[in-house]
């Protein structure tokens, strides 16, 4: 048993994804491990068979305890030719090239040339490692799907991906076939791509790719608007914002405004503030928004205010400020863009009156902020119902249908709005 942690004295065997006299790769999950913190995977140190397990589902066996024998495959073996099953749950395993290459099957030949396919990866839980590496070689999600999987339980191997690489992707560009022959087909088209200038994607801007394409393929997206009146948070940024900037330094924008009022309202809804990881929510203790930002290259990245909830005003403009810099100036780090737990999108920057953001993952939700726009508004005085000129922006928050319902989303959104609407004139800086 793998010591999964500093105080992790023991965990308990959740599944084998190996039976006794089943062979596997290297980087294979062989099982899975629940710990009080979290689940792991216990992935396969080399190429082999698994020869004896000691223990069965649900046993709970101290760290350190022999699990199972393992015989590892000729070109890996040793002096020894059992080993004890060890792991630091590491997934840095190497790709190795195969030595023996399987031919395309002719199914999959057919389906390549007819541009059309069926599932054959009816489990579409899909491990860290073959997450990784489908990451590396640009795979979607649907994709992988295709891919023959030869592991217990539908479970895809690295060794069928690295297969599935060899004989050329035959289902890269591959398109479902309809099951009920009187639904609807998607026509096979030939479109006329045009000439002019070829750019090709910078590696940053293909991950932007990857990235976004996945968010909508796992995440059901839903978009929920309202429309707030800033005008009193516009008055008071233009009457505070030069004494802001002679006091502390900072300069006042509208962003660290937006996420004072974004993690307030994450605190008022906590079931916004998640992830999901299979069948569980996962709600994060922490509030760090993300905000997202274009680089000078035009490509996007999301740097992130660490624990706003806990900043004041200006601690977040510092810290909004520096982000911003940073970004313009290409000198983020890998600290600065990892750990959001909810990300704002300032659409209005480019003059949009709203937009609809694509979820970032692992997240749940993104808010989208369009451009403040003064417009004439029937308001409610001491004379009754009188027209005004008022600054006026849309929000639109896009949230995760599987775990997000119409009545958080729509309320998360209706409160963030609130916040804005009711701020306090009268603040001092």
């Amino acid at each position: 048993m793998p010591k999964m942690g500093e105080s992790i004295t023991e965990g308990t065997i959740i599944n084998w994804l190996v039976s006794e006299g089943e062979a596997f790769e290297e980087g294979d999950i062989i099982l899975e491990v629940a710990t009080d913190k979290v689940d792991n995977e216990v992935p396969a140190p080399a190429s082999g068979t698994l020869v004896k397990t000691f223990f069965l589902a649900k046993d709970v066996v101290p760290v350190g305890e022999v699990m199972a024998i393992l015989e590892v495959s000729d070109e890996m073996k040793s002096s020894k030719n059992d080993t004890v099953i060890q792991s630091d749950n590491e997934e840095s395993q190497k790709k190795k090239s195969f030595k023996k290459k399987r031919p395309v099957t002719s199914n999959a030949v057919e389906m390549s040339q007819s541009n059309s396919f069926s599932v054959n990866n009816t489990n579409t839980f899909f491990s860290p490692l073959i997450i990784s590496i489908a990451k590396e070689q640009h795979i979607s999600f649907e994709e992988l799907a295709r891919i023959p999987a030869t592991g217990k339980e539908g479970r895809l191997r690295k060794s069928d991906v690295f297969q599935y690489i060899e004989d050329g992707r035959p289902y890269k560009f591959a398109q479902s076939v309809m099951q009920d022959p009187t639904a609807y087909r998607i026509p096979q088209l030939t479109f006329e791509k045009g000439k002019g200038k070829i750019v090709e994607m910078d590696r940053m801007r293909q991950m932007i790719a990857d990235h976004m394409v996945y968010s909508k393929h796992i995440s059901p997206h839903v978009t929920a608007y309202v429309e707030a009146d800033l005008t009193n948070m516009v008055n008071w940024r233009n009457a505070n914002k030069k004494a802001f900037q002679e006091k502390y330094g900072e300069r006042l924008t509208f962003t660290p405004l937006f996420v004072e009022a974004v993690a307030k309202a994450v605190k008022d809804f906590p079931n916004i503030n998640a992830s999901v990881d299979g069948t569980n929510i996962i709600v994060k203790e922490d509030i760090n928004i993300g905000m997202a930002t274009a680089l000078p290259s035009g490509n996007l990245i999301v740097p992130v205010v660490k624990n706003a909830d806990t900043k004041d005003l200006k601690q977040l403009a510092k810290n909004v400020n520096e982000l911003a810099n940073k970004a313009r100036e290409n000198k983020l780090s890998g600290d600065d863009i990892k750990g959001s737990t909810f990300t704002i999108s300032n659409v209005g920057t480019f003059g949009s009156v709203m937009g609809t953001p694509i979820i970032n993952q692992p997240e749940v939700a993104i808010l989208a902020l369009g451009i403040i726009k003064k417009r004439p508004e029937v308001i409610e005085s001491e004379n009754g119902d009188e027209i005004a000129i008022r600054s006026m922006m849309y929000l639109s928050l896009s949230f995760d249908h599987r775990v997000v319902d119409g009545f958080l989303g729509g309320s998360f959104v209706r409160r963030v709005a609130d916040y804005f609407e009711q701020f306090d004139t009268k603040r001092k800086i």
